[in-house]
C-alpha cells in the first residue's frame, strides 16, 4: 500500500535565507526521510513526507522555530528581487537593508501575493502578485499595482508609497479586499479607486505625487547558471532541470557557506538558487561539492527560460520535451519566456504561453491533449493582455507551432513597421477561423507603440476605456513621443482570452 505523502511549504521572505536556517530545514527534513526539495516560482521551499514522519518533521522545525504549512498555499510568500542586486545590476537606493526592514515590519503573514521588486531588472517578474510594489527612482518610495485576486485587473494607486508604509498598507488592502469579497476578491469588474478611498479613509499613510509614469525595461533573462564574476568576487547560479536538490547536496552549500562565511542563499522565480559573495580563493571547493553530486551548471539557455507550476510533472515533462525539440532545431529564444499553464488563474510569467484546454489533463488519453498557444501584447512576459495565437494544437504539433511564433516575433524585432500587426495576428488557413471585428486604434508613427482604448495605457495612468481624443498632454510611454505622432490606425482584432 503506497504511503500517504504530506506537502510541506516554507516560506523564505524576500527568497532570502541564511545558511545555518536552510540547514535547520534540511535536517529536519532529512530526519523525516526527505531526499528531495524543490523551490517554488516564489521563492519557497517545498518538499513531501511521508505520513508516519509527519510528526518528527512537525516538532523539528517547530523547535527551530520554522514556520510552515502542510498540504496548503494559504499564505503565499513574500518575494524580492533582491537575489540578482549586485549580481545583474545594481540598484540605485533598494539595498539589502532597504528589503530587510520592511520584511521586518511585516507583523502579519498575508494572504495576499506581495512582489517587492526593483524597477530596473526583468530577472523578476512585475505584476504577478496582487499587491505589486515597484521601486521607483525616489529614494524610499514604490510605485503600488494591485491586481485583484482571480483577475487580470490592474490598478494602479495614484501615490508612490513609503517604504516603512508597505506592510501596514498592505495590511489595509488585504482586509479591505477580503471584507469586501463581493467588489474586490474574484470579480469580473472591480473599481479601484473605491479601494483606494476605503483605504485612506482608515489609514494615515506617508505618500509622495506620481510625478513620473512608471517605465519597465525591456525584457532580457539574463544567463542565471553557473560560476560568474563580479567585482572581485563570485556568484554562482545553480539550476536543475528535474527541480529536485537533493537534500544531501544541499547541506553541503551550507556548509561551505558556513565555513567560509557566505551568509546567505538566494532563491528565484526560476526555481534555482544564487550564492553571491564567493571568494575566488574560494572556487575549488564549490568546484569539489559539485564533482561529488554530479552537479551541472551550464545548460542551454532556451532551457532555463519558462516558467512551470510548482509540482507539476505534466508540464514539467511537457517543457523537457519541447527543450529537446528546439535544440535539435538550434531555435533562438533570446528575449522570450514561456510558461506552461495546466491550471486556471495560477498567474504565471510568460511570453509565450502554452495552455492545455482540457479541464483535467490526467483524465486525458496520451495523444488526445490539445493545446491553445498564445502571446502578451508586443510579447511583453509583464502584460496581462493576451492574443491567441493557435487553438486545438496537437502534441506533435506543438513545437512546430511554438517554432513559427518565435521567427514571428523575431520577425517584428527585424522590421519596425510590421509591429502595428504584433497585437493582431492573423490566424493560419488550416486553424481555427476566429470571429473578427475592425478596430480604430492609435500608433505612435516613430516607435509604432499601439494606444488602444479597450486597454488605457497603465504606465501613463491612463484607465482603461479611455478614449485617446479626450486625453491631454499624453506621450508615447515608449519612446517619449508627443501625442501629435500617433496616428489612427484600423486593425482587425481577434478574440483575445484572458486567464
Amino acid at each position: 500500500m503506497t504511503q500517504k505523502k504530506n506537502l510541506v511549504k516554507i516560506n523564505l521572505p524576500g527568497g532570502m535565507v541564511s545558511a545555518g536556517d536552510l540547514y535547520r530545514i534540511l535536517e529536519a527534513a532529512e530526519k523525516a526521510g526527505v531526499e528531495n526539495i524543490r523551490f517554488g516560482n516564489r521563492q519557497q521551499v517545498i518538499f513531501y513526507v511521508a505520513e508516519n514522519k509527519l510528526e518528527v518533521l512537525k516538532q523539528d522545525l517547530m523547535a527551530a522555530d520554522i514556520m510552515f504549512e502542510l498540504d496548503a498555499d494559504v499564505h503565499p510568500n513574500i518575494i524580492s528581487s533582491y537575489a540578482i542586486e549586485d549580481v545583474f545590476y545594481h540598484a540605485d537606493w533598494l539595498r539589502e537593508g532597504v528589503y530587510k526592514d520592511v520584511l521586518d515590519l511585516f507583523d502579519y503573514r498575508p494572504q495576499l501575493k506581495v512582489n517587492l521588486v526593483d524597477n530596473n531588472q526583468t530577472f523578476f517578474p512585475f505584476f504577478t502578485g496582487n499587491l505589486n510594489f515597484i521601486a521607483s527612482d525616489t529614494s524610499n518610495y514604490w510605485y503600488l499595482y494591485i491586481r485583484f485576486p482571480k483577475t487580470n485587473i490592474i490598478y494602479a494607486w495614484p501615490s508612490l508609497v513609503y517604504s516603512e508604509d508597505i506592510p501596514g498598507l498592505s495590511s489595509a488592502i488585504e482586509s479591505t479586499i477580503f471584507s469586501r469579497q463581493e467588489q474586490f476578491y474574484d470579480q469580473p469588474a472591480v473599481d479601484g479607486n473605491v479601494l483606494h478611498g476605503l483605504v485612506n479613509a482608515g489609514g494615515n499613510f506617508v505618500v509622495q505625487p506620481v510625478t513620473k509614469a512608471l517605465k519597465l525595461p525591456d525584457f532580457k533573462l539574463p544567463y542565471y547558471e553557473g560560476f560568474n564574476r563580479y567585482g572581485n568576487k563570485l556568484w554562482l547560479g545553480i539550476y536543475r532541470r528535474d527541480e529536485l536538490f537533493s537534500v544531501s547536496f544541499l547541506k553541503d552549500v551550507c556548509k561551505i557557506c558556513l565555513k567560509t562565511r557566505v551568509g546567505q542563499l538566494y532563491t528565484t522565480p526560476w526555481k534555482s538558487i544564487i550564492v553571491k559573495g564567493i571568494e575566488l580563493t574560494d572556487r575549488d571547493l564549490w568546484d569539489i561539492v559539485l564533482c561529488k553530486h554530479r552537479i551541472n551548471v551550464r545548460h542551454a539557455s532556451n532551457e532555463l527560460n519558462w516558467q512551470v507550476e510548482d509540482l507539476c510533472d505534466y508540464g514539467l515533462d511537457l517543457k523537457n520535451y519541447l527543450v529537446r525539440i528546439f535544440n535539435e532545431e538550434d531555435v533562438r529564444t533570446y528575449r522570450l519566456c514561456f510558461a506552461i499553464k495546466t491550471q486556471p488563474k495560477t498567474g504565471l510569467f510568460g511570453s509565450i504561453i502554452i495552455r492545455t484546454q482540457q479541464q483535467d489533463i490526467k483524465g486525458s488519453e496520451p495523444g488526445t491533449e490539445r493545446f491553445e498557444v498564445l502571446h502578451t501584447r508586443e510579447f511583453n512576459p509583464n502584460s496581462k493582455e493576451f492574443i491567441s495565437f493557435r487553438k486545438n494544437v496537437t502534441k506533435q504539433e506543438l513545437s512546430a507551432c511554438l517554432i513559427q511564433l518565435c521567427n514571428h516575433f523575431y520577425e517584428l524585432q527585424s522590421e519596425p513597421e510590421l509591429m502595428a500587426g504584433a497585437v493582431y495576428l492573423k490566424e493560419d488557413a488550416t486553424g481555427e477561423s476566429e470571429e473578427q471585428e475592425i478596430m480604430l486604434v492609435y500608433q505612435c508613427r516613430n516607435c509604432f507603440t499601439v494606444y488602444n482604448q479597450k486597454y488605457g495605457d497603465e504606465q501613463n495612468l491612463i484607465a482603461a476605456g479611455t478614449p485617446f481624443v479626450e486625453i491631454t498632454a499624453y506621450r508615447c510611454p515608449t519612446c517619449e513621443a508627443p501625442k501629435e505622432d500617433f496616428v489612427p490606425v484600423e486593425v482587425q482584432a481577434f478574440a483575445m482570452g484572458l486567464f
